[in-house]
């Protein structure tokens, strides 16, 4: 990656000067970091346009009050409350539509002016759910990209886009991950070859067959039977969730299509709260990592799948937009560029899971948590497993064999304990499919390597204090710190509630 010259803080706000940005994804976590960066820093940005999936306008403008959460806190004060409507009314354009639909199912008058207009394009829009339905994945992660680079060609100002992937799209590997693009075709799977086409042939014959199939209830079989689909395809070829199987589809096909336009493509790892400004803590949704914190709060977690001295590759948001900022101004007008980033922390500051459950077990000694009558919820210790056959005989011993007696029970006593035993099968389930998912995560032994990143970084000049605005440096997070005085509060804050 060559990066002429250097950066600060002033030459990267002052780049976003009169541009225009198109942003998919807006109403997700990043998408909204982003957006109110952007503003914050550069007042004068000439328009964001938020493609948002809705009917119509009315509806989109509705679905944008991303700028109602407290994240927009800084840019209220700045502007008052009158003044903060109006200005983000001025500049912050909705749009009603969707990825998944050629010219994102904008009308030609629409599509025309924005193609005059449109510097920077942004495509944050995925579907991240790690078992997503078969089609809806391809539609979102994979023909999204497509219809985008599509609308990009059109593009008569264009200086670059920058698509969202994310690190774990490289696939289930140990030793140091390079920042490389998949090539066509390519898998993590030796004698198998990817056909993109030959995928979304595949969907539209198995959809037929479910269609033809009799009985029961049509819509509930074809979403399991896609679901379903979806895992055993990712399996096939080497990755282990239908999410991050797609967001490597995603890679291929923008590394085909894109031509001459300048791309970046940020692979970011786990993003968690916003560790600086304008909001520590504040987050949307809950993380991967999230699941544990939350179990463990409500204390229905005793045990889970989690090796405490491997790494969990975090990064905070407010890190992420910084880096998509810094790369977009970096890349600008390099015609036919194709730029990866590794927004990560594995190499250059791991933290381990052991960090972030001594930080929750310090939190809840500390601050513990209280039932609805006032009484305090005892902190229990909880049981890790460093491996899934482990974690599977445990699961059989504790509660899979007293299951099977408890069925028997039920079949002797004519069905007496139905209810329990529908409930615990149930639970048991619940906690098996989530080890099935999460386990390749809690497990990764892989490592990022972010040697792009770190160059661009090494681009950027200190004069003032303002030019830490931009920081992604993973070196200067306190993890310790982070967790148990931001991340975890924040969790509990914002998505517990």
């Amino acid at each position: 990656v060559m990066v002429d010259g250097s950066l600060d803080a002033e030459k990267i706000a002052g780049y976003f000067k009169g541009k225009t940005i198109l942003i998919t994804g807006a109403t997700g976590f990043l998408g909204k970091i982003l957006v109110e960066k952007i503003l914050r820093v550069q007042p004068d940005v000439r328009r964001i346009y938020l493609l948002v999936r809705a009917m119509d306008a009315h509806s989109a403008k509705q679905r944008v009050e991303v700028t109602d959460t407290e994240l927009f806190c800084l840019l209220k004060e700045k502007h008052g409350k009158g003044g903060f409507e109006l200005f983000v009314e001025e500049k912050v354009v909705p749009l009603a539509g969707d990825v998944i639909f050629e010219n994102m199912g904008l009308d030609a008058p629409r599509l025309e002016e924005l193609a005059k207009e449109v510097d920077i394009i942004v495509n944050g829009a995925a579907t991240t759910n790690f078992y997503e339905r078969y089609d809806v994945a391809l539609d979102v992660n994979v023909m999204g990209v497509k219809y985008l680079c599509q609308f990009a060609k059109k593009c008569a100002n264009l200086k670059m886009l920058l698509h969202v992937s994310t690190a774990f799209a490289a696939g289930d590997r140990e030793g140091l991950i390079m920042e490389r693009p998949f090539k066509k075709g390519e898998t993590l799977r030796e004698g198998t070859y990817l056909d993109i086409d030959a995928e979304l042939r595949l969907v539209g014959d198995v959809k037929k067959e479910l269609e033809r199939q009799d009985g029961g209830d049509k819509t509930k079989r074809e979403r399991k039977g896609m679901k379903e689909l979806g895992l055993e395809r990712s399996r096939h070829f080497g990755w282990s969730n239908t999410y991050v199987f797609t967001k490597a589809m995603g890679e291929m096909l923008l590394g085909q299509l894109h031509g001459a336009i300048p791309v970046v493509i940020l692979r970011p790892s786990i993003i968690t709260s916003i560790l600086r400004d304008p909001l520590p803590g504040w987050m949307q949704g809950t993380r991967t990592i999230d699941t544990i914190i939350i179990g463990y709060a409500k204390q229905n977690l005793s045990c889970f799948l989690a090796d405490l001295d491997l790494t969990m590759d975090v990064i905070p948001g407010d890190m992420v937009a910084n880096a998509m900022m810094v790369a977009m101004v970096a890349h600008s007008e390099e015609q036919g560029a194709e730029v990866m980033y590794h927004a990560t922390s594995s190499l250059r500051n791991p933290a381990p899971y052991g960090v972030l459950y001594e930080s929750g077990r310090r939190h809840f000694y500390e601050n513990p948590r209280l039932s609805k009558d006032g009484q305090v919820i005892p902190t229990k210790e909880m049981h890790f497993f460093k491996t899934i056959a482990s974690f599977h005989l445990y699961m059989l011993i504790k509660y899979k064999l007293p299951l099977e007696i408890l069925h028997l029970v039920n079949l002797l006593l004519c069905g007496l304990f139905s209810q329990l035993y529908d409930d615990l099968t149930r639970k048991y389930k619940f906690v098996m499919h989530l080890v099935d998912v999460y386990g390749p995560f809690a497990l990764f032994k892989g490592c990022f390597d972010d040697i792009n990143l770190e160059r661009l970084r090494l681009t950027m000049t200190k004069t003032s204090p303002e030019d830490d605005m931009f920081n992604f440096d993973p070196k200067t997070v306190d993890w310790n710190d982070y967790f148990y005085k931001i991340h975890i509060p924040g969790v509990l804050k914002y998505v517990l509630k």
